[in-house]
């Protein structure tokens, strides 16, 4: 049995309905890019931020560049006051289903 890469991503406290989401500033569907559960988003896809160690951090100081998947997921939506609120680069973990 294959198994399905699938991301969270955990929603603000204050996140209310309705609220657009964008991966990598590109408006995703609700139930065609992801779905919500328990106050959490779900992708059926593979989703990572990138987190750049010392080593890292100290090439990319001389120049030399270290490519790798860095997703940003940003929840836009309406406080219940009216004003407009938007979390940006949220927290990503992968599981397996």
């Amino acid at each position: 049995m294959a198994t399905v890469a699938q991301s969270t991503v955990p929603l603000p406290s204050d996140v209310r309905s309705p609220f657009e989401v964008y991966v990598n500033g590109v408006l995703q569907e609700p139930m065609v890019d992801y779905q919500v559960r328990g106050g959490a988003l779900v992708f059926a896809r593979s989703m990572r931020k990138d987190k750049v160690s010392g080593w890292r951090w100290a090439l990319g100081a001389y120049g030399v560049g270290t490519y790798r998947q860095d997703d940003s997921i940003d929840v836009r939506w309406t406080r219940e006051d009216g004003s407009q609120a938007v979390a940006q680069r949220l927290e990503v973990s992968e599981v397996s289903d």
